[in-house]
């Protein structure tokens, strides 16, 4: 996949939806990830506002933002977001790709799974959920994983059902019979 760098930065903000996030609660066992979000496109100038406005009244201003580009198809140096800019930086084999880092200079770092906009809304609910299990030592690949497993059993499910409930092969047609080697 190719990845472009806008190195402009827009003072124009398009208007943010609500972000969906689901962020694991305060809990004394540290896990892997601290929740996950799941934004609405690939558009990280477009997506990231909505985000950060969320975890800048939680966690303190998020200032830097990391990502892996194998899934994002342009990803740009700054974001304008609300009262400040977050600067955005990627990392090809160092970072999970579906995996983010939210950077605060003043408080800390949380690492969030990001759920594919693509993805089924019962899907997206499983993968917030598991993410957001505090102590948790899964990776963000690993949950996708783990999901891309569970729905290709559903669906091998669903074939198997189909076909022991009439959906198998067509009924032979009145008068006629099978062959059998004998007939051969």
């Amino acid at each position: 996949m190719t990845v472009t760098i806008d190195r402009m930065t827009t003072c124009e903000r398009a208007p943010s939806l609500q972000a969906r996030l689901s962020l694991t609660p305060v809990s004394p066992i540290p896990g892997l990830l601290d929740g996950a979000w799941w934004p609405r496109s690939r558009d990280l100038l477009r997506e990231l506002p909505a985000l950060t406005d969320v975890l800048d009244a939680r966690w303190g201003r998020i200032t830097r933002i990391s990502v892996n580009p194998t899934h994002w198809p342009g990803i740009p140096r700054k974001v304008p977001v609300t009262g400040h800019t977050v600067h955005v930086g990627w990392f090809t084999d160092e970072q999970d790709p579906h995996k983010l880092i939210l950077l605060s200079y003043t408080a800390g770092r949380w690492d969030l799974l990001v759920i594919p906009p693509e993805t089924s809304a019962s899907a997206a609910t499983r993968l917030m959920a598991a993410a957001a299990t505090p102590g948790s030592l899964v990776t963000a690949s690993g949950l996708m994983a783990k999901e891309t497993a569970t729905r290709e059993a559903r669906e091998a499910l669903s074939r198997e059902e189909e076909w022991e409930s009439g959906g198998g092969p067509a009924p032979m047609a009145v008068g006629s019979r099978s062959r059998t080697r004998a007939d051969s």
